[in-house]
Formats: C-alpha cells, sequence, structure tokens
C-alpha cells in the first residue's frame, strides 16, 4: 500500500484538509472545475497530486470564491 506522500491522486477529503476549506466550498469548486479532478463514476471523483500541486503552485486557492 502507497503512503499518502507516494500516492498519485488524492481524494476530496483529502483535498479539503489540506486547503481547510469546508466540504461546501470544496464540492462547489470541484463542481466548477475551479480544482483539477477527475470524476470516476457518479459518486467519484480523484484529484490527480500533480495537477493539484501545480493548481496551489500558481495560486489556485485564490480562485475557490464564486466569481461576482
Amino acid at each position: 500500500m502507497e503512503s499518502n506522500d507516494e500516492a498519485l491522486v488524492l481524494t476530496p477529503e483529502e483535498v479539503r484538509r489540506r486547503l481547510k476549506i469546508s466540504r461546501s466550498v470544496l464540492y462547489s469548486a470541484l463542481a466548477q472545475g475551479r480544482i483539477p479532478s477527475i470524476r470516476i463514476s457518479p459518486r467519484k471523483i480523484l484529484i490527480p497530486k500533480h495537477r493539484f500541486l501545480e493548481w496551489l503552485d500558481g495560486g489556485g486557492g485564490n480562485n475557490l470564491q464564486p466569481h461576482k
């Protein structure tokens, strides 16, 4: 089994904890495509770790709130 540091994908809950945001903000951002993700099935979302880290390095957290 891979350790969390070696994982290629993150779960929404892992991303939520890392960003310290609420579930509603996270799922809204995922639904709007603001956080890079892959929908595996209607109930399964995975976030590729390398894309998440690139997004975060690029200031991704600045775009979580809806546009006004």
